[in-house]
């Protein structure tokens, strides 16, 4: 074999492991959004923050550093954190130091509804990815 088909091939191996990984994430995510919405009328994105306030060593949690480890947009996570302010899950205030900072906190409610919705997501993943080949 040639240097050059090797190196296609390695290239090859890349692009295929990437679309087992994509597709794996896909079904696994699909997965839990739907179970987390059937059973808890969350979003996996909703319960994705509620899970990031709840294990969180402090009360509160930056906005932009809630943006950041969820991999949302600054403008999805405020209209996300709002529909969860609305259903009374999460609360916002105005840090007191930068007033530009803005907070998230969760509610007790909040906090119930993610240790009624955590089996789910453990069992669906559990599930998922025992049943979804590992990629390589």
């Amino acid at each position: 074999m040639s240097k050059q088909t090797k190196k296609q091939a390695g290239q090859e191996a890349l692009t295929d492991a990437w679309r087992q990984l994509s597709s794996r994430y896909a079904a696994v995510s699909g997965a839990l959004g739907s179970e987390l919405e059937e059973r808890h009328g969350l979003s996996l994105h909703e319960f994705e923050v509620l899970a990031r306030l709840a294990s969180d060593d402090h009360e509160q949690h930056r906005m932009q550093e809630l943006a950041d480890a969820t991999q949302l947009t600054q403008s999805a996570l405020s209209r996300l954190v709002a529909r969860l302010e609305q259903e009374g899950l999460v609360k916002r205030s105005m840090c007191d130091v930068d007033r530009r900072g803005i907070f998230a906190c969760l509610s007790e409610r909040g906090r119930k509804r993610y240790e009624q919705a955590l089996p789910t997501y453990r069992a669906v993943l559990s599930e998922s990815l025992a049943a979804a080949p590992a990629a390589g």
